[in-house]
C-alpha cells in the first residue's frame, strides 16, 4: 500500500504538491488524475524517492522507498520510456537492471515476452518507435514482479491492440493482489480500467472516491424530451407543465429540452396528462470525462485564448447539484472553481463517446506483429 501524509512540495516561491494526503490501496487500479501542471509527476517522483518533499510524507508498505530493501524487487514504476541508452538493445538494457538487482538473466527474457518485444530483443533502443519504448519500460517495471506499481500515462504513443493489453495487465496485476497505481489523461481508458481515482489539481486533493461516486458527484444527469418540431405548442405546454411541476426547463440547441429535477417516469406523466405527444424522452448520465472536466474547470492553468468550447460553460451557482469543491486548507494556494462543464446533446459532443466494455477473457499476450506495426 502506498501512504502519502500532509506531502508538500515546493520548489522556491512555487508549490507544486500542498499538504497532500490519500492512501493507494492493494487489490484495485487507483487512476491518479489531474490538469497539467497539477503535481502528478512531482508526487509520484516523492513516492519514489526521486525527490524529497519540504514536509510531510509518503510510504510504500509502511516504509520510505528510500528504506526498502531491494526496492526494484518491491516496488517497479514507468515515469519516462524514453530514459533508456539509445545505444543498448532492449536485452541489454534490461539485462543491466536485472544484474543490479540481483534478479535472475532468465527474468529478462520472460518479461520481453510478456510485453511482446521477444523478436526485437537484440535491436538499439534508440531505433524503437514510441509504443516499443512505453513496452520497454513497462518490462522494466516488471522484471522485480513487485507488489507496487506505478505507471506514468502507460498507453501513450500504444495501437489500440497495445492499450487493450495493457488495460488488461493493469487488472491482471491489481487482481493478484498488487498496488497498482496509474496515471493517465485518457479519461475514456480511465473509465475502462481504474476502479478508485484520486484527483489533484493545483497540488492540492480534488477527490479521493470510486469511479462511479465520482461521477455521481461531479455531473448533473437530466432527460432529453422532444416534441413534434411541426407542433411548437406542444412544446410550450410540456414547457409550462414540467415548470409547475417543479421541472427546470432548458432549450437545447437542436430543438429537444433539457429537463432537471423530475425522474423520467414522472415526466411521462405530466406529458401524458397534458395530452402532449413525445418523440424523444431520455436519459443523460454523464461520462468520467465530463465529471472530470467539471470538477477541474477550475484548476486548468493552460487555457487557449480562443476556447470554441466557452459557450459549454455556464457560472457556478452555490448549492448547484454536482458541486464539486476541493478540501478547505486556509494556508493553501487558492483553487477556486471558476465553471461547470455542461455537457452538450448528443451528437454535437466535441469529446469521445461512452466506452466500450472490454472484453471478458483476459488479453493474450501481444503478437510480433504488433511490435512490427510499431516499428513502422
Amino acid at each position: 500500500m502506498i501512504e502519502a501524509v500532509g506531502l508538500t512540495k515546493r520548489y522556491g516561491a512555487k508549490t507544486a504538491v500542498y499538504n497532500l494526503s490519500f492512501q493507494v490501496r492493494p487489490g484495485v487500479v487507483t487512476g491518479f488524475l489531474g490538469p497539467n501542471g497539477s503535481g502528478k509527476s512531482t508526487t509520484m517522483r516523492m513516492i519514489l524517492g526521486l525527490d524529497r518533499p519540504t514536509s510531510g510524507h509518503v510510504t510504500i508498505g509502511g516504509h520510505p522507498f528510500r528504506q526498502l530493501p531491494n526496492a526494484p524487487r518491491q516496488v517497479g514504476a514507468l515515469l519516462d520510456a524514453k530514459a533508456v541508452h539509445g545505444g543498448r538493445s532492449a536485452r541489454s538494457h534490461l539485462l543491466s537492471l536485472a544484474q543490479l538487482a540481483g534478479i535472475p538473466a532468465q527474468r529478462v527474457d520472460e518479461v520481453l515476452g510478456v510485453v511482446g518485444l521477444q523478436d526485437v530483443a537484440k535491436r538499439r533502443s534508440k531505433g524503437f518507435s514510441l509504443g516499443m519504448g512505453q513496452r520497454l519500460g513497462i518490462a522494466a517495471a516488471l522484471l522485480g514482479d513487485p507488489q507496487v506499481l506505478l505507471f506514468d500515462e502507460p498507453v501513450n504513443g500504444l495501437d489500440p491492440e497495445g492499450i487493450l493489453w495493457v488495460r488488461n495487465l493493469m487488472k491482471k496485476l491489481a487482481s493478484e493482489g498488487r498496488t497498482v497505481f496509474v496515471s493517465s489523461h485518457l479519461m475514456s481508458e480511465m473509465a475502462l480500467t481504474a476502479e478508485h481515482l484520486i484527483v489533484i489539481g493545483r497540488g492540492q486533493l480534488l477527490a479521493d472516491m470510486s469511479v462511479t461516486d465520482f461521477i455521481s458527484a461531479n455531473s448533473a444527469d437530466f432527460a432529453r424530451v422532444r416534441t413534434p418540431q411541426t407542433e411548437p405548442a406542444q412544446r410550450e405546454k410540456l414547457t409550462t407543465t414540467l415548470t409547475e411541476a417543479g421541472g427546470q426547463v432548458l432549450s437545447e440547441p437542436d430543438g429537444a429540452l433539457r429537463v432537471t429535477g423530475l425522474p423520467l417516469p414522472r415526466i411521462s406523466d405530466l406529458a401524458h396528462d397534458a395530452g402532449v405527444r413525445l418523440w424523444e424522452l431520455s436519459p443523460h448520465q454523464a461520462s468520467l470525462e465530463e465529471a472530470y472536466m467539471r470538477m477541474t474547470q477550475g484548476a486548468v492553468d493552460y487555457r487557449s485564448t480562443d476556447d470554441r468550447l466557452a459557450h459549454l460553460q455556464a457560472p457556478l451557482q452555490p448549492g448547484q447539484p454536482g458541486y464539486g469543491m476541493p478540501p478547505q486548507q486556509p494556508t493553501a494556494p487558492e483553487v477556486s472553481q471558476q465553471g461547470w462543464y455542461a455537457p452538450p446533446p448528443p451528437g454535437q459532443n466535441p469529446y469521445a463517446g461512452a466506452p466500450q466494455a472490454p472484453a471478458q477473457s483476459p488479453y493474450a499476450t501481444p503478437q510480433p506483429s504488433d511490435t512490427t506495426k510499431d516499428a513502422r
